[in-house]
């Protein structure tokens, strides 16, 4: 499994809940569907945080893609955690399945780019969010974005 990190599509505001949308990518005779989910997260709410596990794990169980889960709602977790908490605004969860898999991306509206942290035991369970998603992610990465930045993940066709 090759990790690298890459550039994606822009990060859209919506409705906040799932809608199925046409993917843009499908060859011409053929339309792939992907699921999206969006939603607006409020500013240092972190009833958010399980509101999202469990908005992504439904999306993931509407489009017969379980396998996964677990990683994908620990990974959108911790974005979501770091955004409300580091940023003290309001901020954007963009989910996306497709054929290629899950793409996760949280965006803030601060430019402030997230720093990657050696936890000390000593210290609690801070600093492990970042090094969590470098570690179980297949792809990830941070992309300048308006005002403000979007961090996201990728995993494979097996989520």
């Amino acid at each position: 499994m090759k990790r690298q990190a890459r550039g994606g599509g822009s990060t859209a505001y919506g409705a906040s809940s799932a809608e199925t949308v046409e993917d843009g990518t499908a060859d011409a005779g053929d339309h792939t569907r992907t699921s999206q989910l969006r939603r607006r997260l409020g500013r240092a709410d972190l009833r958010a945080v399980p509101e999202a596990r469990r908005a992504l794990r439904e999306l993931l169980w509407q489009c017969g893609r379980t396998g996964g889960s677990d990683t994908a709602e620990l990974l959108t977790s911790e974005l979501v955690t770091n955004a409300l908490v580091h940023t003290d605004r309001d901020a954007v969860l963009t989910a996306t399945v497709g054929p290629h898999g899950l793409r996760v991306e949280v965006r803030d509206f601060t430019s402030r780019r997230p720093r990657m942290r050696v936890p000390d035991a000593d210290t609690g369970t801070n600093g492990r969010g970042l090094l969590l998603v470098q570690s179980l992610a297949d792809a990830w990465g941070v992309r300048v974005h308006g005002v403000g930045k979007v961090v996201w993940f990728e995993l494979g066709a097996d989520v």
